[in-house]
């Protein structure tokens, strides 16, 4: 593998002489001109496999979806460090969260988007400062002085009923083209400028776009490709009137009038369909429109990426879905809606995750002509306490309430007397982030990377996974140490797309994983296929590639686990088992050239403790009945789809 795919390190220094052949006058040597030069440089090869390479050789990883006190909710909750702390912490710094402990990464990030919500967009911040604008209202010199006297917790829930039933005050509210929310959108956009570094870190301008009428998730991340120049030109869009939607429809056309006044580049990220109450990914109809062309071409072309992964539950595949995958059900969210005021039904999961997603969108495709749910997969935290601290023995938590602490072991984080849906602290996921396969460390080759969707998404761990399909593999390309050099040679990246298969051939893949360097050993590797047959009818299979250890799979042909060797007690592990790296080569064996059909990479780790099981250990709390304490993390690549008529 690689370098970035390899443990060895190679030291020391190689001197080459050069003999036998006169030395060039100097006036010669100065004369040769640029096209000899390349022509003698074109007649022999190169030694060094690393020279003149242009393919992305280092996974970068990064959280594109982090709240501070900026958002609304997250001021709500006691969030205090502001745009620049978040960007501090996460290039490494050691910060004090909100409830005064002290805390830094294992390893900075590479790239951070704030992406605090549109809505009433720094509120809070000029709340607690009491600015001008909010003592000069009743209502708001109310909340002021109850914040003063000591009763902020009192404050934040009669602010956050006030806003999610429509009642807050109008004088209070932040909208768009006003000289407060300007004020905070620019403050956004500085953070970003004085913290982005080129090579080091990037630092991107993005926001939150959040719809969530009647409690349905349908929230989407806008990511700037731009710098502030380009940025500060435009205000971020709102749901809230009289000129903002809660129609994804009307985000992108205010994306395509941003590119248009601009001429800069923009992406939108969805996340959270399990929240959403089937409305994520419609086949049908969305927002009483029945679906036609125009709907899922624009879908495609602005929703590249999907956040598959968060601490509000995973969203790659559900057991009731996939009853035959024995890793389906992983960190699941499935009781209802965002606040809990719609209990989940079966009917509505089809449109609620991934894996399904990407199913019908095969179907879509042929009746639509566009398959709007051919996006990428990433992984982010949704943290609102300006902390993207995901590590299962460094997690800080979603919300300020949430920080380390020996009574989230036990708090209610929803509890909806309506409907009964209840959530409790321990099912929040330390989860996840966004790896992406970028030339260098910028906002330029990062986002394009993005939109390219060369993307995985990861649970928390920064294991490298590389996924490249074609049609001439062969069983000797995974004894090569460098599968980029022939993965980009031979076949397409997570990502891409394979046209119509050449005769008599099925499709091969590529596959590598590395696990991250201090983290869990390596269970396995699989690949997810899904597929349309002739009538229309959708299936999917996973198949397991290449896994640690002797094991074979039995008679129902499942391989048998990994084992465990997790010490509950004291919250730890060894890598006694599972592999270090993992490469292979498959070949489709259910192979039909007809079928549309779509391959992804899930790279499962061995079990390891779950941040649970170090609050229990650190604090020594007695977890509740039905808490979970151990984890196999993963990470999802970015699909490879197979048009046959491509």
């Amino acid at each position: 593998m690689e370098e970035t795919m390899s443990c060895k390190i190679i030291a020391g220094a190689i001197t080459v002489l050069l003999a036998s052949a006169a030395p060039l006058a100097a006036q010669d040597a100065g004369a040769l001109s640029t096209d000899k030069a390349s022509k003698a440089h074109s007649s022999r090869p190169d030694y060094s496999p690393y020279a003149d390479r242009k393919f992305p050789v280092q996974p970068f990883f990064g959280d594109t979806h982090l709240h501070t006190s900026f958002s609304m909710d997250a001021g709500a909750f006691g969030a205090r460090l502001p745009p620049r702390d978040a960007y501090r912490f996460a290039r490494g710094e050691q910060v004090t969260s909100s409830t005064g402990l002290p805390v830094k990464l294992s390893q900075p990030l590479d790239f951070l988007v704030v992406a605090d919500h549109s809505d009433n967009m720094g509120f809070f911040p000029d709340l607690f400062a009491g600015k001008p604008n909010i003592l000069a209202d009743p209502t708001g010199k109310k909340w002021y002085d109850m914040i003063k006297s000591g009763k902020g917790a009192e404050a934040a829930i009669d602010i956050i009923v006030s806003f999610s039933h429509n009642k807050f005050p109008d004088d209070l509210m932040y909208f768009p083209g006003t000289k407060a929310y300007r004020s905070a959108w620019h403050e956004t956009i500085a953070a970003a400028e004085e913290y982005n570094e080129p090579g080091r870190f990037t630092a991107f301008i993005g926001y939150e776009w959040t719809s969530n009428t009647g409690g349905n998730n349908l929230h989407r991340n806008v990511i700037f490709r731009d710098n502030g120049d380009k940025a500060s030109q435009v205000d971020p869009f709102t749901v809230y009137p009289p000129n903002g939607s809660d129609n994804p429809a009307d985000l992108w056309k205010w994306m395509q009038a941003y590119e248009d006044k601009t001429g800069g580049d923009v992406l939108a990220i969805a996340h959270n369909g399990n929240l959403s109450s089937g409305l994520m990914f419609p086949t049908v109809e969305a927002f009483g429109k029945k679906l036609d062309a125009e709907y899922v071409q624009t879908r495609d072309k602005w929703e590249r990426l999907y956040e598959a992964t968060q601490t509000k539950g995973d969203g790659e595949a559900h057991p009731f879905l996939s009853p035959n995958d024995e890793f389906a059900d992983f960190e699941t969210w499935d009781k209802g809606n965002l606040d809990g005021s719609v209990a989940k039904k079966p009917e509505m999961l089809e449109f609620e995750y991934v894996r399904s997603a990407y199913k019908n969108g095969l179907k879509l495709e042929k009746e639509l002509g566009t398959n709007p749910y051919k996006f990428g997969l990433i992984g982010s935290s949704d943290a609102h306490n300006s902390l993207s601290a995901l590590a299962e023995d460094n997690f800080f938590g979603k919300t300020v309430p949430q920080e380390p602490s020996p009574e989230r072991m036990t708090a209610t984080f929803v509890d909806n007397k309506q409907t009964g849906v209840k959530i409790m602290d321990w099912e929040v996921g330390a989860s996840g982030y966004a790896a992406v396969w970028a030339e260098e460390n910028t906002r330029e080759s990062i986002w394009d990377a993005m939109q390219r969707k060369e993307t995985y998404a990861t649970t928390g761990p920064r294991m490298a996974v590389r996924f490249f399909g074609g049609w001439d593999f062969v069983a000797a390309d995974a004894e090569e140490r460098l599968p980029a050099y022939v993965g980009y040679t031979k076949g397409v990246p997570m990502g891409g797309d394979l046209g119509a298969a050449p005769a008599g051939k099925a499709p091969t893949f590529l596959v590598a994983a590395l696990k991250d360097p201090i983290g869990a050993n390596l269970d396995r590797y699989q690949i997810v296929k899904g597929w349309m047959e002739g009538d229309g009818t959708l299936q999917e299979e996973v198949y397991d590639v290449v896994w640690s250890g002797d094991r074979q799979p039995g008679a129902d042909g499942k391989l048998p686990p990994v084992g465990d060797t997790v010490d509950m007690a004291n919250a730890n592990w060894t890598n006694t088992i599972g592999a270090p790296e993992l490469i292979a080569v498959w070949t489709d064996p259910d192979f039909d050239p007809s079928e549309p059909a779509f391959y992804y990479g899930r790279v499962i780790e061995i079990p390891t403790p779950r941040w649970t099981a170090y609050d229990a250990k650190f604090f020594g709390t007695t977890p509740l009945d039905g808490t979970r304490m151990k984890v196999q993390d993963r990470a999802y690549t970015s699909p490879i789809w197979y048009d046959p008529a491509g």
